[in-house]
């Protein structure tokens, strides 16, 4: 008799309350994301008041909805898997809070789970076989790495931003087009009708083999080319709708030049034959065609987070709760929340 063991997963991060139900760590039952979206447009960003108020409001329902969604009940729970880090501190002890009271009230074993290393193991969630080892690239609103992922129990951080992660530089030049939030969608749509070679904007790359990202200096060129040097208004309403398009197409393609050479030199430097893709940026579509012809071309495998695992959610967390639960890895219910991911 095969016996399947069951999480529910709990995500409140950031701007996404999310509740899931996954079995053995890859059989997602439901996942259930409600999206804080229309809370946080009207302020170009996450405000971290609202977004903590919006996980009380919503985290009960969004965790039934996921029960009734996977047609099962508490009682079908082995155990629950949080995220704990990192994130913004007020919306974790949201979801925390919730996680630890459940585990008390049902007796069952609670697991913490980082939520970066959650996005690094998304691009396995329904694969046939497990692609590991390989080059993780996480790209997100407040995170870019460069993973090796041997495993679940093993994920070495290989580099990360120094300064803007690049989903933050799309949020912000989004702004300074005043194309509206989230950053990511609206940058995409606009690049669609624009020449990627319309404006040669810098491509940061570090030291010689750094793994590291920096996007704040891409960020600061969009700003000076619309408004002109030093300044920082007055420029857009000069701009034809094209002229926007381009800038939009010009920025996206340098970010996207840096994030495949980096994930391209670290395969290099590791000696891997396998890239995953996952976070919220690896929605875009320049991104997942272009890091894919780069494999492709290789001749690596590549493997990127289908778009429901891509944003936040929590499907990810019970994936990977699911692993660290299954080699004894619970926590107590004086576990916290750490929004830099120090333990």
């Amino acid at each position: 008799m095969c016996i399947v063991t069951t999480l529910l997963g709990i995500e409140t991060s950031c701007d996404e309350t999310a509740a899931a139900i996954v079995a053995d760590g890859g059989d997602v039952r439901s996942n259930v994301v409600a999206s804080q979206i229309d809370l946080h447009s009207q302020y170009g960003g996450v405000v971290p008041e609202i977004a903590s108020r919006a996980h009380i409001e919503r985290l009960d329902s969004v965790i039934e909805e996921s029960l009734s969604a996977a047609d099962c009940s508490f009682d079908d729970v082995d155990a629950i898997a949080v995220t704990n880090r990192p994130g913004l501190v007020g919306s974790l002890l949201i979801g925390v809070t919730a996680a630890k009271t459940l585990s008390w009230v049902l007796n069952k074993p609670l697991v913490a789970v980082d939520h970066v290393e959650a996005h690094a193991l998304s691009p396995a969630i329904g694969l046939d076989a497990p692609p590991w080892p390989a080059v993780g690239l996480i790209v997100s609103g407040g995170h870019t790495s460069l993973f090796r992922i041997d495993g679940p129990s093993s994920i070495e951080r290989l580099g990360s931003t120094t300064d803007d992660a690049a989903g933050e530089a799309f949020d912000k030049v989004a702004s300074i087009l005043g194309l509206g939030y989230p950053g990511g969608p609206a940058i995409d749509r606009a690049a669609r009708t624009g020449d990627p070679r319309a404006v040669r904007f810098p491509r940061t790359m570090l030291k010689h083999g750094s793994l590291d990202f920096s996007f704040s200096g891409i960020k600061t060129a969009v700003l000076y080319h619309v408004h002109g040097h030093g300044k920082t208004s007055g420029g857009l309403e000069g701009l034809s709708s094209q002229a926007l398009a381009d800038i939009a197409a010009s920025f996206q393609q340098a970010v996207v030049d840096v994030l495949v050479r980096k994930t391209v030199l670290a395969v290099a430097q590791t000696g891997l034959s396998t890239v995953v893709l996952g976070g919220g940026v690896a929605a875009n579509r320049l991104l997942r065609t272009r890091l894919e012809a780069a494999c492709v071309e290789r001749s690596l495998t590549f493997h990127a987070a289908p778009m429901p695992y891509c944003t936040d959610n929590a499907a990810m967390i019970a994936a990977l709760g699911y692993y660290r639960y299954s080699e004894g890895e619970t926590v107590g219910l004086e576990v916290g929340a750490f929004p830099t991911g120090s333990r």
